[in-house]
């Protein structure tokens, strides 16, 4: 389990207490904090008996630390929980191993749940199993509940910073529709989100988000990328009316 930060004292005791709650135990966890100018790393060093891998340094962004955390990992699957998200219950780690192991496959995702700075629900991201072809009608899992093998990241490569905040997004696509790779849904909420992540909180951002949104299709066999482009956030719509 990796979680990456950047000033992150406001959320990042929950998520540790998140992860230090699970009932499933046979957990790596690893750290990797770009340098934090807060009291982020004071928060942290008060677990740090229990956490297996601590790195603190200036990066390049978010994707360049969790590359940092997958090189550094040495379990078998790699999933990750950003500062400012938590698990939806104590059970989810315990159930994401389970899926692995009944299903056989390289992949695992469920859904999320957005809330808000009071913790209520605002959007649900429901997702479905997936079928080759989808990310063709812009689908896309919550990347937030993907778990993969370790070794998917040797065999087809780590995040690309090429992509800035679709970074995540290339990814998928290059796992699950360039490469095939079989992946399993868990019909259930893993995960519950913060809103406000990086790509949205400001216009250009967005703007950018959609360039690399396409850069990321056209490098990865979306038969219709800008066909895509439109379908995606179209796609985000009925998550305000689950």
């Amino acid at each position: 389990m990796i979680t990456v930060c950047f000033n992150a004292e406001n959320t990042i005791n929950q998520c540790i207490q998140s992860v230090f709650s699970q009932n499933f135990k046979n957990v790596e966890y690893i750290i990797v904090d770009g340098g934090s100018t807060d009291k982020t790393v004071e928060i942290i060093n008060q677990y740090k008996d229990k956490i297996n891998i601590f790195l603190s340094e200036p990066d390049d962004g978010i994707y360049d630390a969790m590359n940092k955390g997958i090189k550094l990992a040495g379990g078998d699957i790699i999933g990750m929980l950003n500062a400012d998200d938590s698990f939806a219950d104590n059970n989810t780690l315990s159930t994401v191993a389970e899926a692995f192991k009944q299903s056989n496959a390289r992949i695992i995702y469920g859904d999320l749940d957005f809330v808000n700075s009071h913790g209520s629900i605002v959007r649900k991201w429901r997702t479905g199993q997936y079928s080759h072809g989808l990310f063709n009608w812009g689908w896309m899992p919550p990347h937030p509940t993907f778990y993969c093998k370790r070794e998917l990241f040797h065999q087809f490569g780590y995040y690309s910073l090429e992509y800035g905040t679709a970074a995540d997004y290339e990814l998928m696509l290059r796992f699950m529709h360039l490469n095939r790779i079989n992946a399993f849904y868990i019909k259930k909420v893993l995960i519950g989100m913060k809103i406000g992540g990086i790509s949205n909180k400001r216009i250009d951002n967005r703007v950018k988000g959609l360039f690399f949104d396409l850069k990321a299709m056209r490098n990865n066999d979306i038969l219709f990328p800008l066909i895509t482009l439109i379908f995606k956030p179209l796609r985000k719509v009925n998550q305000y009316f689950r």
